[in-house]
């Protein structure tokens, strides 16, 4: 994996997404980042979203407010907030930067007013790279999950890309797909253009998505 000890603008992460590769740091004391293209790639599939009863009753139960964009740099911070993180501090800046361009997007969850989960991302294209994910509640990144990707569908990406399959994706309907297919996927999304905007979906039209692709 190259290690990249120049400094890294906005424009050039968005030139490494475009070719396929994303940054990581090897902790967050780490000053320096290097760049991965995985053999293997997880994408979830946008009509394959797994969404278990129970988290459908959480969404429809409607405690949980889902918003967009209010609190990405609160949301990126709170994924770093853990024992072994890839996010360093260069990170952290170049995804703020992304998000005041608007290519860097944030899912939060509320629970009384307290931020207890959420995801974040970026876009090029129709293509979401999600970057990574908290949650200080159970399943409130599954709920985080289901609302992006209620969005994506709704505004026509094509392409989720979750960098890696884990377990916990993979029961989400996460598949993983060779480099190759993923390039040639990733080239059809950078061909057509979509925007992640607001306003956020109704627990309703979440909780369709489950009849839709179950």
């Amino acid at each position: 994996m190259p290690r990249d000890t120049t400094e890294i603008t906005p424009e050039t992460l968005l030139m490494a997404y475009a070719a396929g590769v994303f940054p990581m740091a090897e902790s967050r004391d780490d000053p320096e980042i290097y760049w991965v293209d995985p053999k293997r790639r997880g994408v979830l599939p946008l009509d394959g979203f797994r969404m278990s009863r129970s988290l459908a009753r959480l969404i429809r139960r409607g405690r949980l407010e889902v918003t967009l964009d209010t609190a990405f740099g609160r949301v990126v911070r709170a994924c770093a907030a853990r024992p072994e993180t890839w996010i360093n501090r260069p990170i952290l800046n170049l995804y703020e930067a992304l998000h005041d361009a608007g290519h860097a997007h944030s899912i939060e969850v509320h629970e009384d007013g307290a931020l207890v989960g959420g995801l974040y991302g970026v876009t090029l294209g129709t293509a979401f790279f999600g970057e990574s994910m908290f949650s200080l509640r159970p399943d409130a990144s599954k709920v985080a999950l289901a609302y992006v990707v209620t969005l994506l569908r709704r505004e026509g990406f094509t392409l989720f890309d979750t960098q890696f399959l884990t377990d916990h994706l993979a029961r989400l309907g996460a598949v993983e797909i060779g480099r190759d297919h993923y390039h040639a996927r990733l080239a059809l999304a950078l061909s057509e253009r979509a925007a992640l905007c607001r306003p956020v979906p109704q627990p309703s039209d979440v909780v369709h998505l489950r009849t839709q692709t179950s």
